[in-house]
C-alpha cells in the first residue's frame, strides 16, 4: 500500500520513514506525484491544522495520507510561537536560524529555566476517507546557546534536562523514541497497522 506523508520539509521526512519502516508500505512524498501546492494552514488549533493538511492531500491524491501539525510552546511566552513555531519570524522566507534568533532574543533577560514543550499532532486519512488523530508531547527546557547538528527547527535549543543533550544532538535513534513526532506516530500506529490488515 502507498501512503502519502503530507509534508516537504526533509527532516519530518527522514524521522517519519525511519518510525514506518516495520510497515509494509510504499511512503509517497507529493512532489513525487506532482503535488506542488500546498494548504493554507487557517486552523486555529494543532488538530484543525494537521487534519487540513491531511485531507487537502487524500482528495488530491487519493492515496491514504498522514500529516501533522507541530508547535513548540514555551511558558514564559504565554505558550508561543505555538501554532506559527515556523511563520515565527516576521523576515520573508525567514531561515530556521532567524526563527532561533528571534526566540532568543525575546527570551534574553528573563529568569530560567525557560520551560518548553514540543506538541505534535498527526491526522490520518484511511483508503475510505476517515479521518483518526494522535498527539505527541514532549517537555524540555530553551538553553541560550544552540548545541548539536542533528534535526532542524528549534532542536538545537531544546534541552532534555534529564539526557543533558538538546534535541539537535540526538541521534535519529534516540529522537524517535522520545520526540513529540514519535509519540505521535506511535501513537496512530495501530490505526495505521489496521488499516493494512483490512
Amino acid at each position: 500500500m502507498k501512503i502519502l506523508i503530507a509534508t516537504s520539509n526533509p527532516g519530518k521526512i527522514i524521522e517519519i520513514s525511519a518510525l514506518l519502516k516495520a510497515l509494509p508500505v510504499d511512503l509517497i512524498m507529493p512532489k513525487e506525484i506532482g503535488i506542488l501546492t500546498t494548504p493554507e494552514e487557517t486552523g486555529s488549533t494543532y488538530t484543525e491544522n494537521a487534519m487540513l493538511k491531511a485531507r487537502f492531500y487524500f482528495e488530491y491524491s487519493h492515496l491514504p495520507t498522514l500529516a501533522d501539525d507541530t508547535g513548540l510552546e514555551i511558558d514564559l511566552l504565554g505558550g508561543q510561537p505555538g501554532l506559527h513555531s515556523a511563520r515565527f519570524s516576521p523576515i520573508r522566507n525567514a531561515r530556521d536560524t532567524d526563527r532561533r534568533k528571534l526566540l532568543l532574543e525575546k527570551l534574553a533577560g528573563s529568569p530560567k529555566p525557560w520551560t518548553a514543550h514540543f506538541i505534535c499532532i498527526v491526522a490520518l486519512v484511511d483508503s475510505n476517507g476517515e479521518m483518526f488523530t494522535a498527539k505527541g508531547q514532549c517537555d524540555g527546557e530553551i538553553i541560550a546557546e544552540e548545541r548539536g547538528n542533528n534535526g532542524f527547527g528549534y532542536d538545537p535549543l531544546f534541552l532534555f534536562p534529564h539526557l543533558g543533550k538538546t534535541m539537535a544532538e540526538l541521534d535519529l535513534d534516540e529522537k524517535n523514541q522520545i520526540s513529540h513526532r514519535a509519540l505521535a506516530i506511535k501513537a496512530i500506529f495501530p490505526r495505521l497497522s489496521k488499516m493494512l490488515s483490512v
